[in-house]
């Protein structure tokens, strides 16, 4: 069983280096997603906002890896 599990790492490693970064893209897509849909959100704001999201999401990832190789 521990074989198996270390295989899905292995190819999950192989696409996604930081697993927090990919989960809260994927989140910010939804929840953005949804507010267009839902919320009849104009596509173009959602689009800022998503920009805005990622680039936000992309800063918190690059300072917790530069603390990380600070210590």
């Amino acid at each position: 069983m521990s074989v198996i599990r270390l295989v899905f790492k292995e190819l999950i490693g192989m696409f996604v280096d930081d697993g927090s970064l990919a989960l809260l893209a994927l989140i910010l897509i939804a929840l953005i997603a949804a507010a267009v849909k839902l919320l009849a959100l104009p596509p173009l704001v959602g689009g800022v906002l998503l920009l805005a999201g990622c680039l936000a999401i992309l800063l918190e990832s690059t300072r917790r890896a530069a603390r990380g190789k600070a210590r």
